[in-house]
C-alpha cells in the first residue's frame, strides 16, 4: 500500500488522459489483438493517419533496455510487414509510415484519439472498446519512435566527435554563437559556472575538477570525499556506484563561499545488505565544503545523508543527484531509484523521492513527512524515477523537476510538498518491452489513480531529458525566466515558458549536436552546457551574437 496519501493536486485534463491511458482492462487474445491490430494499421495507413521509427530510450542507461524484446515490433512485424515493409517504408500493398506528415496530428494523444473514434469518411472505424488501450498506446509510442529515425552510435554519444556549429544560430528571439571553452572530460555529470568565470565540473568516476575560463587547463580538487572508478560497460553506458554528481554554488556563494557536491556514499560491511552479499552499498549524500586560496576542498559538513540500512547493492545511473536552491533558504536534492522500484513508494526509505533541507542541514520542521511514523523527515515529494533536473523559477516561486520515464514518459513536473508523481505505479510512457509499466502488479501494491499528480509536461517518445535551468541573466533578455531543458538521446537544447499549468511556449535551440548534460547560466548572463561525448566531453558557452536583434 501507498504509506500515506498525499495531498491532491488541482485537476486539469492531464488527469482525465491520465486515468484513461492506465484503466485496468479485461484480458484478450494475444493473436486475435495483433491481427485486429495490422487491421488497423491498414486502414489507419490508407487514411493518412500514421508515421514511424524507433529508438531505445535512454533515460535510465543502467538498465539492459537494448536486451529485451519489443513486443510492439514484434506485432509489427508479424502481421503488418508484409504491407507496409519491414522498416515501414512502404509497399505496393501499402503505403510508407515515416517521412510524410501525419494528418491528424502527430502526439501521442492526437493519434489515440483519432483510433479510438476512427475516420468514417474514409473507412476506418473507432477501435475504442475493441482492442485494449494499453495495445493501443503502445503501438503509437512505437511508430513515433520510427518517425524519429534511428539515432545510431552518435545518439549515444559515442561515435564520431560532435561537430560544433562556428556560424551564428538564429531562434525566435535571439541569434546565438557556440564558444568552445574546454574539450577532455571523461563520463562528467555537473559544471557550476563561478563568479570569476571559471567553473566547476564533475566527472563521474574522477571527481571535480577546476577549469579555467578560457580553458586553458583543468585541475582535480584533492580532499574531496573518494570516487570510485570500477565501472562496467554495458552497450554504450557505464555502470558503478560511488561516484560524483553534481556541483552546485550557495546563493550567497560570493559572501561565504560554499560549494556543495552530491555524490554516492559508498561503504562495505555497513549494513546487512553489504554483509549478506560481500559487496560494497550505496546511496546518495550531500556536502558541503569550500577551496582553500589553491584547488583543496576544506571545511566539509555532512548537508544529509540516509540510515546505512537503506544503502543498496546497484548502479547510480539513475540515482538523479540534482541540486537546487530556492530563495527562502532551503536546499532540495533528487534522488531516483537505485536497485528497485518497490522503495519508491515507501516513506521509510530515500529512493525516488525529493529531499529538503535547510542549507546547513537542518530539517524543517514544515516538512510534509515530518510527523508521519517511519517516514524519513527530508523527505519533500515522492513517486519520482530518476530526475535529472532541479531548478527554482524565481518569477513564480515554484519549484521544477524534469525525469525520465523508462520508453517514453519523461516528464516535468511542479513540485509541491506532499505529493506523489506516481512512479511506479503509472507512467504516460511503456515500458522497454512496449506493454504498461507493470510494478504496481508486480509488487502488489494498490493505489488510485485520483490520488496521483498529474504530469505537468510529457515527453513521448522520450527525448532522453536531462538537466533543466530558468533563465536568470541580461544576455538574452526574451528568455528571462524561461527554462531550458537538455536532452541526451534527442541531442537537443529547448527553450519552454511555462506555468502552473504547463507549457506555454517551446522552441528548439540547437538540434542534432550531441548528449546535453547539463546547462546552467553563467556569470555575465551566457548559456553553459556540458555536451557528453567518449571521444572528450566539453564545456561550452553560448552567447549571443554580436549583431543579433531581437526578433519578437
Amino acid at each position: 500500500m501507498i504509506s500515506r496519501k498525499p495531498t491532491r493536486h488541482e485537476s486539469n485534463s492531464a488527469l482525465t488522459s491520465y486515468s484513461r491511458a492506465f484503466r485496468a482492462l479485461p484480458s484478450r487474445h494475444f493473436l486475435l489483438a495483433a491481427l485486429a491490430l495490422c487491421a488497423l494499421l491498414t486502414l489507419a495507413c490508407h487514411a493518412g493517419t500514421f508515421g514511424g521509427a524507433t529508438n531505445e530510450d535512454e533515460g535510465d542507461p543502467g538498465r539492459d533496455a537494448w536486451v529485451l524484446p519489443d513486443e510492439m515490433g514484434g506485432i509489427y512485424k508479424a502481421q503488418c510487414g508484409v504491407c507496409h515493409g519491414a522498416n515501414q517504408e512502404g509497399s505496393s500493398l501499402g503505403p510508407a509510415l515515416v517521412g510524410r506528415p501525419l494528418e491528424h496530428g502527430e502526439g501521442v494523444d492526437d493519434l489515440i484519439s483519432i483510433l479510438e473514434r476512427g475516420v468514417r469518411d474514409k473507412g476506418m472505424p473507432g477501435w475504442k472498446g475493441t482492442l485494449p488501450d494499453h495495445e493501443i498506446r503502445g503501438l503509437v509510442i512505437y511508430l513515433l519512435e520510427k518517425r524519429e529515425g534511428d539515432r545510431g552510435a552518435d545518439g549515444q554519444g559515442v561515435g564520431d566527435p560532435p561537430t560544433i556549429p562556428t556560424g551564428p544560430i538564429e531562434t525566435k528571439h535571439h541569434a546565438f554563437l557556440i564558444e568552445p571553452v574546454y574539450t577532455g572530460l571523461v563520463e562528467p555529470y555537473s559544471v557550476a559556472p563561478l563568479p570569476d568565470g571559471r567553473f566547476l565540473v564533475t566527472e563521474k568516476m574522477r571527481g571535480v575538477s577546476l577549469v579555467e575560463a578560457d580553458g586553458s587547463a583543468a585541475t582535480l580538487i584533492t580532499g574531496t570525499p573518494r570516487f570510485w572508478d570500477d565501472s562496467v560497460l554495458r552497450g554504450t553506458a557505464y555502470t558503478g556506484s560511488g561516484w560524483a554528481h553534481e556541483v552546485a554554488l550557495h546563493p550567497n556563494y560570493e559572501e561565504n563561499g560554499w560549494i556543495y557536491l552530491s555524490f554516492g556514499d559508498r561503504c562495505s560491511n555497513c549494513n546487512s545488505e553489504s554483509r549478506a552479499t560481500a559487496s560494497p552499498v550505496t546511496m546518495l549524500k550531500l556536502v558541503r565544503g569550500r577551496l582553500d586560496e589553491g584547488t583543496t576542498w576544506v571545511d566539509e559538513e555532512t548537508i544529509w545523508e540516509a540510515p546505512k540500512e537503506t544503502y543498496l547493492v546497484g548502479a547510480e545511473n539513475g540515482a538523479s543527484a540534482r541540486i537546487a536552491f530556492d530563495d527562502a533558504g532551503y536546499v532540495y536534492m533528487t534522488i531516483g531509484s537505485f536497485a528497485e522500484y518497490r522503495f519508491v513508494q515507501d516513506l521509510s526509505r530515500p529512493d525516488g523521492k525529493t529531499i529538503r533541507m535547510h542549507d546547513d542541514g537542518r530539517i524543517p520542521a514544515d516538512n510534509p513527512f515530518v510527523s508521519v511514523e517511519n517516514a524519513l523527515p527530508g523527505i519533500w515529494t515522492l513517486g519520482h524515477r530518476n530526475a535529472q533536473g532541479l531548478d527554482f523559477d524565481p518569477s513564480s516561486g515554484q519549484l521544477w523537476a524534469s525525469e525520465h520515464g523508462p520508453r517514453g514518459g519523461d516528464e516535468a513536473n511542479l513540485l509541491l510538498p506532499g505529493l506523489n508523481y506516481g512512479w511506479p505505479l503509472m507512467s504516460l510512457g511503456v515500458d522497454y518491452d512496449g506493454r504498461p509499466v507493470p510494478y504496481a502488479k508486480k509488487y502488489g501494491i494498490e493505489f488510485d489513480p485520483e490520488e496521483l499528480t498529474p504530469t505537468t509536461i510529457d515527453w513521448t517518445p522520450s527525448p532522453g531529458v536531462s538537466s533543466i535551468v530558468f533563465y536568470r541573466g541580461d544576455a538574452f533578455p526574451a528568455w528571462r525566466d524561461h527554462m531550458i531543458v537538455a536532452t541526451l538521446a534527442k541531442n537537443e537544447l529547448w527553450r519552454y515558458d511555462v506555468d502552473a499549468t504547463g507549457e506555454i511556449e517551446r522552441e528548439t535551440l540547437i538540434k542534432a549536436l550531441g548528449r546535453f548534460r547539463d546547462v546552467e547560466v553563467g556569470s555575465n548572463g551566457e548559456l553553459i552546457v556540458l555536451l557528453e561525448h567518449r571521444s572528450g566531453s566539453q564545456i561550452l558557452r553560448l552567447i549571443p551574437a554580436k549583431d543579433e536583434s531581437p526578433t519578437l
